[in-house]
């Protein structure tokens, strides 16, 4: 049976501000096999890691990503609401993750935040990034935005690409195939045994978000998804390890 990775969600954003690096920097050390990161522009095009397009929930700012240039957001306080100990925590670029994520033995990722805000060439500029970075053959690029798997996929065939959706559809992996999907990043709720069937017939890696209860991941440890996107992956690995036990 295959065994499922566990991807640090935005990294371990229950123990520490997420998409910031106490958040990866944890989950590189409770043991998690991938993590995931969400990327957006700002307005001088530089991509940048934040899950909202608005920066009102998680800085001490308002207003649009791509509003504020990257020395503008760079100040904002990334930290605060999480915990007055992270006050120092700041948006990153997706330049400087990297250049720390290549020192470490994990896999990669990336979400490009393209379902609100078509931000134009972001699918380039990450791509470019990844290879200069030779992060390549290490990264799955997601999206909600079909438009965005497809332009990976025009870019560059062999890179991985997953198609992410909270939508149920008929034959979903057959669907996300004709758009250039290598594989499937599914909400929880959808996973189910006929899913599972889809998939491996259509050889395509089946992935699940947000996985945090001890009772969904037993469910996608006994089907065996390829990957579960977690809040929480220094309790995801623990889990792991008392499953297999059992087993």
């Amino acid at each position: 049976m295959t065994r499922t990775m566990i991807y640090a969600h935005r990294g371990a954003s229950k123990l520490a501000p997420e998409n910031t690096m106490p958040a990866y920097e944890i989950a590189s050390e409770s043991g998690a096999d991938g993590l995931e990161i969400d990327v957006q522009l700002t307005k001088d095009n530089i991509p940048v890691l934040i899950h909202d397009e608005n920066v009102r929930r998680t800085t001490n700012g308002t207003g649009f990503v791509h509003d504020y240039t990257y020395d503008e957001i760079k100040r904002l306080d990334a930290g605060s609401w999480f915990s007055s100990k992270f006050s120092d925590c700041s948006i990153v670029t997706l330049d400087y993750f990297l250049r720390w994520f290549k020192n470490q033995s994990m896999k990669l990722n990336v979400e490009l935040k393209t379902n609100v805000i078509e931000y134009k060439n972001i699918e380039q500029m990450v791509y470019d990034h990844l290879s200069y970075h030779r992060l390549l053959d290490h990264t799955v690029v997601s999206s909600f935005n079909l438009a965005s798997v497809e332009k990976i996929t025009a870019i560059d065939p062999n890179v991985q690409t997953a198609f992410l959706t909270s939508t149920r559809r008929r034959h979903l992996p057959k669907f996300a195939r004709t758009h250039g999907a290598s594989s499937l990043h599914v909400k929880y709720r959808m996973l189910d045994k006929t899913l599972v069937k889809q998939c491996h017939h259509h050889r395509m890696p089946l992935r699940v978000y947000t996985v945090n209860r001890p009772s969904w991941m037993t469910k996608c440890f006994k089907l065996g998804c390829e990957g579960i996107f977690t809040d929480v992956p220094h309790e995801a690995v623990e889990f792991r390890k008392l499953f297999e036990s059992k087993k």
